[in-house]
């Protein structure tokens, strides 16, 4: 068993020495989780909502305390963190009203009686990633334990103080030994071992497109289910008839929350030519605008990359002035001077052909490039020139073209004049290499259990 340093990376300094969990103890949580199941799945509806109940009013009696551990962890800014706590909360609270709800159906059928039944998987594998570690521990979590499966979550190992203090608050929210388990480790020795055990009937995996394709076929030979959420390329669209004031004002905050560390970040900002000048104008000030700094100040809006590492990646993407790619950078925001992994937004442009890093891949970082584009068909083009399909945005006050091109637009989770993609209680997902399967919303359920279907003679 080995040990891993959790650096807070706004300070550079090491939190706490967390030991990382060996194949031998995830087989050992596997078995306790096994062990577990047969009866936290037959607990009545009405208890398991009650204990679902009682876990939310746990996390929500330690909001403050979950949010400084996440800004300590992640460099996530205070108001950003005590969001992500709400959010796990909330989802935790949305699915205590499952169990009661998790009906089958009775269909007609001649000589008898058909029924549906909703049966939990067992035990389900949470992988999360190290970019919003409460929220997506919760949308794993929440709807599989709601179902009646045992839950074993493995946090990133860069970011596992909160997960770990959620599993000491499900206990003493009085769910039972066994039933929500966290196991810090690494990807290669834990989640490796969590994905290929025979026990683990289910893998929720939210991470790089990489990993991704890795973890599916780790599940092949096994048949094991599994849900993906993955990478992006996400595209801001921007038409001449939109609210140009509006849209530029608000795109920063599309791309560059959480440092740009965010697979629905809108990193592709298509304008429509005869806006383009105009729009570069708006978004100057609004990105030299974003404020970023201590992650403990209510008034900051961005904190710092989460390691060195990821900020080397980050600044790759940025050429150091014109380099024959076509790319130039037209602007970008500050950020603190002294220790801290920090990043400043910067907004870069590209020709109506773009072909380069920045354009192509996502960045997972505060950098955005703007291209511009002639009629829908060119911004449909533009916008679907990738092998991801996750989110993005459609501005314009034509209300036949927002439908057009929201049809159009290949992603899972698009959004008319706003940037919103993520509501716990609606399906959040995406297209082509960004994943399958959905989370969150009120079919989530589904996705923690198989439906069986009896049929009963009256003959």
């Amino acid at each position: 068993m080995g040990a891993f340093n959790v650096i807070n990376p706004a300070t550079e300094e090491v939190v706490e020495t967390v030991p990382m969990a060996s194949a031998v103890e995830v087989d050992a949580a596997v078995d306790r989780a096994k062990r577990a199941f047969g009866a936290w799945r037959a607990c009545g509806p009405g208890d398991r909502a009650r204990l679902l109940r009682a876990f939310a009013q746990q996390i929500d009696d330690h909001l403050d305390e979950l949010a400084e551990l996440e800004v300590t962890n992640a460099g996530h800014p205070v108001s950003q963190a005590q969001w992500e706590a709400a959010n796990l909360r909330d989802v935790v609270l949305y699915y205590a009203g499952a169990p009661e709800r998790l009906s089958g159906r009775q269909i007609p059928v001649p000589g008898g009686l058909d029924v549906t039944f909703h049966e939990p998987l067992g035990v389900v594998g949470v992988i999360v990633p190290w970019n919003y570690p409460m929220p997506i521990m919760g949308w794993g979590m929440a709807p599989a334990l709601a179902a009646g499966n045992t839950v074993i979550v493995k946090p990133a190992e860069l970011t596992p103080l909160t997960a770990r203090r959620v599993g000491e608050l499900a206990l003493a929210a009085g769910l039972p030994e066994g039933v929500l388990q966290v196991l810090p480790g690494t990807g290669p020795v834990a989640g490796r071992r969590l994905v290929e055990h025979e026990d683990v009937r289910k893998i929720v995996f939210t991470g790089s497109t990489r990993v991704g394709k890795e973890i599916m076929a780790a599940c092949a030979p096994g048949v094991k289910r599994l849900t993906l959420e993955l990478g992006g390329k996400s595209s801001n669209i921007v038409f001449a008839d939109a609210d140009l004031e509006k849209a530029a004002a608000s795109a920063p905050y599309a791309v560059f929350e959480n440092a740009g560390q965010d697979c629905c970040a809108r990193s592709r900002i298509l304008v429509q030519r005869q806006a383009y000048d105009r729009f570069l104008e708006l978004l100057e000030p609004a990105v030299l605008g974003v404020r970023a700094g201590d992650p403990y100040d209510e008034k900051t809006e961005i904190g710092p990359l989460i390691s060195a590492a990821h900020r080397q990646k980050v600044r790759s993407y940025v050429p150091p002035g014109e380099n024959g790619t076509g790319v130039t950078i037209a602007f970008q925001g500050s950020v603190p001077d002294g220790p801290g992994y920090w990043f400043p937004p910067t907004v870069l442009l590209a020709g109506t052909a773009p072909r380069c890093p920045a354009w192509d891949e996502e960045i997972f970082g505060p950098v955005v490039t703007v291209v511009p584009f002639e009629d829908e068909a060119d911004a449909v083009r533009l916008a679907n020139d990738t092998p991801y399909g996750l989110s993005g945005s459609i501005w314009t006050r034509d209300v036949g073209r927002a439908l057009r091109m929201s049809r159009a637009v290949e992603a899972g989770n698009l959004s008319v004049n706003s940037h919103s993609s993520v509501r716990y209680w609606t399906p959040f997902g995406g297209f082509k290499q960004s994943g399958f399967g959905r989370e969150l919303g009120p079919d989530a359920l589904a996705a923690f259990t198989e439906t069986k279907n009896v049929f009963i003679s009256t003959d």
